[in-house]
C-alpha cells in the first residue's frame, strides 16, 4: 500500500508542475474559493510552510479566535507581498513538508491540497483528473464534521460515484464523478446528477 505521505508529495508535485505552466494572467483569475484568485489559493496552500505555530496562534487571536478570518487575511497579505515565482518556489521546496492540519493527519493534508488544487484547475478550465488513489483517501475521510465545516447538508441524500466504487449516505441519489462529488461536499460548484 502506498504511504499517505507519498500521495501528499505526489499531489504537491503535480500542483507545482501545473502552476509552472500558468501565465501571469492565470494567476490573477478567480478560483472556486469565493473572493480568491489563484494566487491567494497558492498563498493559502503554502502558508503552513511559512508560518510558525506561534505566528498562526497570534494571527488567530488577532482575528478574534476565528481561523477562517485569519486565513483570509494571511492569504491576501501574502499574495500581495510574494511574487508568483516565490509562491511557486515555496510549494516546490516543501513537497515533502510534514505539515498536517490539527486533528486531520496526513489524510487531512492530502484533502487540503486536492480540494484547493481543484479550486484552481476547475476554475481555470484545466481538465486535470486527480488520480483515483488520492480521491479514495480523501473521500474515505468524509464525515459529518467535514460537511458541517463546509456548510453542506446531505441529509436524506446518497452520493454515488460513477468512476469509483464509493458512496455516502442514504436517500435521494446524486451521481457524478468522484472529483465532482468531492467538490459538492466541499461546498463548491459541481456537475452532478440527481436521481437514480
Amino acid at each position: 500500500m502506498t504511504d499517505i505521505r507519498d500521495l501528499v508529495a505526489a499531489e504537491r508535485t503535480d500542483l507545482a508542475d501545473l502552476l509552472s505552466e500558468l501565465t501571469a494572467a492565470d494567476w490573477d483569475k478567480p478560483s472556486l474559493c469565493a473572493g480568491w484568485r489563484v494566487r491567494e489559493v497558492v498563498a493559502h496552500i503554502t502558508m503552513a510552510y511559512r508560518y510558525s505555530t506561534p505566528r498562526v496562534l497570534m494571527g488567530i487571536a488577532k482575528a478574534g479566535g476565528r481561523f477562517n478570518r485569519f486565513s483570509e487575511r494571511a492569504a491576501r497579505a501574502d499574495s500581495a507581498a510574494l511574487s508568483n515565482a516565490e509562491l511557486l518556489s515555496c510549494l516546490r521546496e516543501n513537497i515533502h513538508h510534514p505539515w498536517k492540519p490539527p486533528g486531520g493527519g496526513y489524510e487531512g493534508a492530502l484533502s487540503h491540497d486536492v480540494i484547493h488544487g481543484l479550486d484552481m484547475t476547475v476554475a481555470l478550465g484545466i481538465d486535470r483528473q486527480v488520480p483515483p488513489d488520492r480521491l479514495r483517501v480523501v473521500l474515505a475521510g468524509l464525515g459529518p464534521k467535514h460537511l458541517k465545516y463546509f456548510g453542506v447538508d446531505l441529509s436524506e441524500t446518497e452520493l454515488r460515484a460513477t468512476d469509483l466504487d464509493w458512496s455516502y449516505g442514504a436517500g435521494e441519489v446524486i451521481t457524478g464523478t468522484a472529483q465532482d462529488l468531492l467538490l459538492l461536499v466541499s461546498g463548491r460548484e459541481s456537475s452532478v446528477r440527481r436521481g437514480s
